[in-house]
């Protein structure tokens, strides 16, 4: 989710769901060992309970990177064993780690060594022509050896060569039955599943034969839905935020990051929060009129957050029409 589940975007989501588990994008460990730390680790507290998500290979730089993250706070530390771009290959992690299980028990070990928080991995089910399931089940039981619990498991082959990440996101068929393999024979390990879930049922199906469920595009392009995981899977009997509540909770979010980072030459704009938002709206009549105005240039030149709520009055208009 590069460039997508920023900080942003996370405040964004904990306003509709109080308990759902937040990852970071992806950040490497040379960002972070020599690049701007603020920069890639500050985040609100609100957030909790927030992973760091590590891109990385060498197991020294991972402790690094993970201990830094346990430092500014971080719930987790998550490292990506799953991004199949090109660019990320060329920094020699991510989904061409899963050929590599002995490195990656080295860096799990190495980050488990300095901090006290969970370091878990998350990982295709094979990569490129491998589809025997015993390729994913060897590698999660060499992990675990190493002292990782928690597997969050994209239940589709990574094609390193040949197809885009976009691509990798949808051509190799989905094979949730590996990952309800892996419950069955590693019955001690918290088995998350991920990859193509849309629907509240598909959550509850899948929660019949694994831990967990990351949703990734889904929970972006049609954030509300999170809106019904508080009661329905964390027992929570508060109602949830309705969407124009959320809006008005992140005016002042956006007013604050404006004052502070908006004239700092760190390239902070209202767009920068709201392009997060578009899919608020996700379903309703009048969603395209709310899109539209959330992206009018001219409107989000002004720095105005109360384009929000104008936004959501052109989704009530359309409404009271259609009744």
């Amino acid at each position: 989710m590069m460039d997508w589940t920023d900080r942003h975007c996370r405040v964004f989501h904990r306003h509709i769901t109080r308990h759902t588990w937040l990852y970071t994008e992806m950040v490497t460990t040379g960002a972070i060992i020599h690049g701007d730390v603020p920069r890639h680790l500050d985040f609100n507290q609100i957030e909790h309970p927030i992973a760091l998500q590590l891109g990385g290979s060498e197991p020294a730089d991972l402790a690094i990177a993970a201990k830094r993250g346990q430092e500014w706070g971080y719930d987790e530390i998550n490292l990506n064993c799953g991004c199949p771009s090109e660019r990320v290959q060329k920094g020699a992690f991510g989904a061409c780690l899963m050929s590599e299980p002995a490195l990656v028990a080295d860096c799990v070990k190495a980050m488990r060594d300095v901090v006290d928080i969970d370091v878990t991995v998350k990982h295709r089910i094979g990569i490129d022509d491998v589809q025997e399931y015993a390729f994913v089940r060897d590698f999660v039981g060499q992990i675990a050896e190493a002292g990782c619990s928690t597997f969050i498991v994209h239940a589709r082959n990574a094609i390193l060569k040949g197809l885009s990440p976009k691509e990798n996101r949808e051509i190799p068929p989905l094979k949730y039955e590996y990952a309800y393999q892996l419950k069955r024979d590693f019955p001690d390990l918290e088995i998350i599943i991920n990859g193509g879930v849309k629907t509240l049922e598909e959550i509850d199906l899948h929660l019949q034969h694994c831990d967990g469920v990351m949703l990734g595009r889904e929970a972006y392009h049609n954030p509300y839905l999170m809106s019904a995981f508080d009661a329905r899977y964390y027992g929570d009997t508060n109602a949830p935020n309705s969407r124009l509540a959320v809006l008005q909770a992140m005016i002042p979010y956006i007013e604050d990051q404006l004052a502070r980072f908006g004239d700092s030459g760190k390239g902070l704009r209202l767009n920068s929060i709201t392009r997060h938002m578009l899919g608020l709206s996700f379903g309703l009549v009048g969603a395209r009129a709310f899109r539209q105005m959330l992206s009018d240039t001219k409107k989000l030149a002004s720095g105005n957050p109360q384009l929000l709520l104008e936004a959501w009055s052109r989704v009530v208009e359309h409404a009271n029409e259609a009744s």
